[in-house]
């Protein structure tokens, strides 16, 4: 986990909402036809159509969350479901509990 990616990931408020997102799916997204909301992930088109942007826009922030190791990805058919890592949620939460 890079500490330069995981900031970069953090300094955007939209990131940030997607991670509140994913902490508790089954509140946040109605239940999908493909893949379990907690256990494999909401589906992409899910999340864009709640931040209300587009698929590349959400793939260019879902890129920068998963590169920061805050959020993983899996696909499923032609979807991709994405998922927080609450491995890199606790590196996280080490990192600034060091005070850097």
């Amino acid at each position: 986990m890079k500490t330069e990616l995981i900031f970069r990931a953090l300094a955007n408020p939209r990131r940030l909402q997607i991670l509140a997102w994913l902490k508790a799916p089954r509140r946040h997204f109605p239940p999908q036809v493909a893949g379990d909301l907690v256990k494999d992930g909401v589906c992409g088109l899910l999340i864009a159509r709640k931040l209300r942007v587009s698929q590349p826009t959400l793939s260019e922030h879902m890129k920068s969350l998963c590169q920061s190791g805050l959020v993983t990805s899996k696909r499923i058919k032609q979807w991709t479901f994405y998922k927080r890592s609450e491995a890199g949620v606790r590196q996280l939460k080490k990192l600034v509990g060091t005070g850097l």
